[in-house]
């Protein structure tokens, strides 16, 4: 038996174990078999047993009889249990945790076979909410109704719209801070700035605005009454002057703020002449006057002859501007205020609360009159102007200067009972806990209840500054390009909220997610109200080419407070407003008028003139995604990027590469902070910065210069020749505007300004690369007795359009021609006109203008900065070395009146500037401060198309091989041939022309053999 047990297990399992005998039976069946025999077999003893035993069992009663068979049934269910307990389960059956369906309910479960997430991806991500901007959850409590506000837009003689310009730190932001502080209700700190309206993280972080940001607020002027302040805070780096250009745009005034001890400023000249440009009233804020007693510690006749050279450095600039405002510290246009210790006073608060309540206006405004100049207080109380001993001091100095002066060294010198002795006789009164507050919050709070509030800046906004009433006529006609004498224009003149609709948008301002943007605008005429359909002109809309219109629906409006906004259903002309809904077709500005065509005609449709800027963006950057995938995200972050910076250019080079381009370094890191953080999130790669050049000519072209139509029936002939500057610079500035004078009045511009005879200033045909504000010239020179000047007019808008495209790329390196005059001299056009179209003559033009171009001594130009330097008189040779080293050279060193500091100016190459103020600090170990903005092109020394300089890699080229160099390399990073190849652009019959006249040297003679 042992031997065939052993045979039989030998057959049934292998040698590992595995049974590979025959197939069992199912298990569940055995088992139930197995119960229901021995249930039968069971039942059958015990019926055997229960007849013999019958008559012992007949005495039981039915009772036990039932709990007997209650007992077997429980029994047998136990046994059942047992059994299913003890049945073999296979692996791949059992059931270790629940299923899904049992967890999760009627929740729908997805299960995947594969993991298709990357590694660095978490299967459920965590829900992330972005913080780029600083936003109040709720609305704070203000000492205002917002209901008060709302009914102030409707009466646009009670608003102002004013923006607050001027240099980098000179406190623009903390004075807005003191109206703020004002009008919100809430417990300030008083150890630390608030900088409202830098409302995104990376301005706190940096200390520094980088957008322009609006607060309205109600204030009242002196005499109580309210006014409705819009507010548009600026910043002061010259990089972002196109943030100040937006926000003047939607202004009818202007407040430059000066710092005391810097003066005026580059940024503070450039903020002055832009608004006399923008035809806008100026008034002047000279803040940070604690700095003269803190820091200079000048005594107070050298800070009030501090305070006057201010104030004439600032009328000469608005004279030099050709403006006949200026301003006066007796007319009201200047307050005094120190914002960091949150004080500010003019003449004429000074002087209502020396008189007390108990004086007239006119007593008050007559010694206001007397606080400043030559005005002294003599012996017999009455005010003469000359002193009556050399120690006499002025009026400005006796009664203002010198207790400011005592105030701040009381406070700062003082404890105790003395400190709140003197200030109650100032009637400042103080708390314990308040005396024992450090000096700086302690300080603050004293000068800040002496003055009381802000009410004398509000004076100077509403008394001196035009209402939006009274601004409205100037602001048409210098911003808008349709005819006055239509309805839209006298509604926008009268400033109608109940004409059409009129509204220009100047801004986008992102959503705290990024992912959509709102637009800023300002109401002209009618009345903006939500859910409201208007059609939205984009900035190259006009009646012939409608493309760039869209009717959108308005879906919210609100009152944009920086860090918070307030929802309203309407918005009447003269105020500014925050739109949702409209953004979608708008890349920098936009018109907004009404989509009811009863109102607005199609034909009557015109534009706002798109922004003017004061600075060039000419810093060029090449970027790319780290990973390839990530290009579309990259792509839709780059077209948000350009709705944001009203300066900047993205587009891509023939090469494929994306170049982004704005106005300096400090621009450019914030636009691609930007881009990586908030628009795109991912990780780009950034080429080294270059610079863009411009194109050429020195000299007139040296024959006429033709080119053969494609189909050879057609022929132009151009010369070329330099045009001088300043008409570049006028068109450029809007001086002059081709489209919209006539021919008579664009030729007698031109001969009283620029000394051009008739017959030149009557042949303009276009500007370009910008046909309206572009730095070249195309003019009709033919002669009616050579040329059939109907057939040239018939394909005059073909040549401008081959023109355009010439000078937007040039032949040398495909960078924008500059000042260039084009003529065309003969022009032999074919009978038929199907001979002549644009396929035929637009491409004939650009190369016409090409060859002449080649043949009139091309030259390229650079970008040049005006850089200027804040230093100590001892850091000259260092300042001089840096400069040396980048070809750069100094033109101006003036000291600072007050300061041992000397403020220097400089011209530095763009493409010499990269980390120029790196080196700047390194060499005069961090004394010295620079700031550069474009300021014109210059030549490049050298001839680009000299085939005999050879540029050696790893060496510098000498100053005359530069221009060859920055040529050849700019070829190279566009992917084009190295050198200009003259047979691209000329024709056989033309090179052989050029042979005869011996033009081309001896190597270009044998190619064209």
């Amino acid at each position: 038996e042992t031997a065939m047990d052993e045979e039989e297990q030998v057959v049934l399992y292998d040698e590992f174990g595995n049974y590979i005998g025959p197939e069992l039976e199912d298990n569940d069946d055995d088992s139930g078999s197995g119960g229901s025999d021995s249930d039968s077999d069971s039942s059958a003893s015990s019926s055997a047993s229960d007849d013999e035993d019958n008559d012992v069992r007949m005495d039981q009663d039915d009772g036990k009889r039932k709990d007997d068979e209650e007992d077997e049934d429980d029994d047998d269910d136990d046994d059942d249990d047992e059994d299913k307990s003890q049945a073999i389960v296979l692996h791949e059956d059992k059931n270790y945790f629940p299923s899904a369906s049992e967890v999760f309910g009627q929740a729908e479960v997805l299960v995947e076979d594969e993991d298709t997430q990357p590694l660095e991806q978490p299967i459920i991500a965590p829900i992330r909410h972005k913080t780029f901007l600083v936003d109040e959850q709720e609305l704070p409590p203000t000492s205002f109704d917002v209901k008060y506000l709302a009914g102030l837009m409707d009466n646009p003689r009670l608003v102002r719209n004013v923006a607050v310009v001027g240099h980098l730190h000179h406190g623009k932001t903390s004075l807005v801070d003191l109206l703020v502080q004002q009008t919100h209700r809430k417990k300030w700190d008083l150890t630390r700035q608030v900088r409202w309206t830098d409302s995104r993280i990376d301005e706190q972080e940096r200390g520094m605005s980088i957008k322009a940001s609006p607060v309205s607020l109600v204030a009242g002027a002196l005499d109580d009454k309210s006014f409705l302040l819009n507010l548009y805070d600026t910043p002061g780096h010259v990089n972002f002057s196109d943030e100040q250009a937006a926000a003047v745009r939607a202004c009818d005034g202007v407040v430059v703020v000066v710092d005391a001890v810097e003066g005026v400023m580059m940024q503070t000249m450039r903020s002055i002449k832009y608004a006399v440009q923008e035809q806008q009233r100026v008034a002047l804020v000279i803040n940070k006057i604690d700095r003269l007693i803190t820091e200079l510690k000048i005594p107070p006749v050298h800070a009030y002859y501090k305070l006057h050279a201010i104030i004439a450095d600032v009328n000469a600039i608005l004279r030099r501007c050709g403006s006949k405002n200026k301003v006066s510290v007796t007319g009201g246009t200047v307050c005094f205020a120190s914002a960091m210790h949150g004080w500010m006073f003019s003449v004429l608060s000074y002087a209502q609360a020396s008189l007390g309540g108990s004086s007239t206006d006119s007593d008050v405004k007559q010694f206001a009159r007397r606080l400043w100049g030559d005005v002294y207080l003599l012996k017999n109380r009455r005010f003469g102007k000359k002193p009556e001993h050399s120690g006499h001091q002025r009026t400005f100095v006796q009664y203002i200067l010198e207790p400011l002066y005592k105030i701040y060294s009381y406070v700062l010198s003082m404890e105790g009972k003395n400190l709140s002795a003197m200030l109650s006789e100032i009637g400042v009164s103080l708390s314990k806990r308040q005396l024992s507050l450090d000096p700086k919050p302690l300080l603050k709070l004293v000068l800040s209840r002496f003055f009381g509030k802000q009410n004398c800046f509000v004076e100077m906004i509403a008394r001196h500054l035009p209402s939006p009433l009274e601004a409205a006529r100037t602001k048409v006609e210098h911003t808008y390009t349709g005819a006055l004498n239509t309805d839209v224009a006298r509604a926008m003149i009268a400033c109608d909220p109940k004409g059409p609709l009129a509204v220009q948008v100047v801004k986008l301002y992102p959503r705290t997610d990024c992912s959509a943007f709102d637009a800023f605008a300002r109401v002209l005429s009618g009345t903006l109200r939500t859910d409201d359909k208007v059609r939205v002109l984009g900035e190259g809309f006009s009646v012939d080419d409608p493309e760039e219109m869209r009717v959108q629906t308005v879906t919210k409006l609100w009152i944009y407070q920086s860090r918070y906004r307030i929802p309203v259903n309407r918005a009447t002309a003269g105020n500014w407003i925050l739109i949702e809904g409209v953004d979608e077709s708008i890349t920098k500005t936009a018109t907004i008028v009404t989509a009811d065509t009863k109102a607005i005609s199609d034909d009557d449709l015109a534009i706002f003139r798109s922004l003017q800027f004061d600075n060039v963006s000419t810093l060029k950057v090449a970027i790319e995604p780290i990973n390839p995938s990530e290009l579309p995200k990259m792509l839709d972050g780059l077209r948000k990027v350009d709705k944001t910076y009203p300066l900047s250019v993205t587009r891509m080079e023939e090469s494929g590469e994306h170049v982004v381009i704005g106005t300096g370094e400090v621009y450019m890191d914030c636009l691609l902070h930007d881009l990586r953080r908030m628009y795109s999130e991912i990780e780009i790669k950034v080429a080294d910065p270059v610079s863009t050049f411009c194109e050429t000519v020195h000299e007139t072209s040296s024959l006429p210069c033709f080119a053969d139509s494609p189909n050879g029936r057609n022929r132009l002939t151009m010369m070329a020749e330099p045009l001088d500057e300043t008409i570049a610079r006028d068109i450029e500035r809007r001086v002059v505007r081709i489209k919209e004078w006539d021919v008579e009045q664009t030729a007698a511009f031109f001969q009283e300004q620029y000394d051009w005879d008739l017959l030149a200033s009557r042949s303009i045909w276009s500007f370009g690369p910008d046909v309206e504000y572009g730095p070249n010239i195309l003019c009709d020179d033919t002669l009616p007795s050579v040329t059939d000047k109907e057939r040239l007019e018939s394909v005059r808008d073909d040549i401008v359009q081959g023109f355009v495209w010439g000078t937007r790329n040039g032949p040398l390196c495909e960078e924008p021609v500059r000042n260039v005059k084009f003529k065309i001299v003969d022009a032999q056009l074919a009978d038929d006109p199907t001979e002549r179209r644009g396929n035929e003559i637009v491409p004939t033009s650009r190369r016409s203008a090409f060859s002449s171009f080649l043949l009139a001594a091309p030259k390229l130009m650079e970008p040049i900065l005006n850089v200027e330097i804040q230093a100590p008189g001892d850091c000259d040779k260092a300042i001089d070395r840096v400069l040396m080293l980048r070809r750069g050279r100094r033109t101006s060193r003036v000291p600072i009146a007050g300061t041992p500091l000397f403020k220097i100016q400089a011209f530095v190459p763009v493409i010499e500037s990269f980390g120029f103020e790196t080196d700047l600090r390194t060499h005069t170990q961090g004394a010295a401060f620079c700031m550069s903005v474009f300021d014109h092109w210059d030549v490049v020394p050298g001839d680009p198309l000299d085939k005999t300089i050879v540029l050696r890699p790893l060496e510098p080229a000498p100053i005359q091989h530069l221009a060859r160099e920055f040529m050849i390399k700019t070829r190279r990073r566009k992917g084009l041939n190295e050198d200009v190849s003259i047979n691209k652009f000329f024709d056989d019959d033309m090179l052989l022309e050029l042979a005869k006249q011996d033009v081309m040297d001896e190597e270009q003679q044998d190619d064209v053999i």
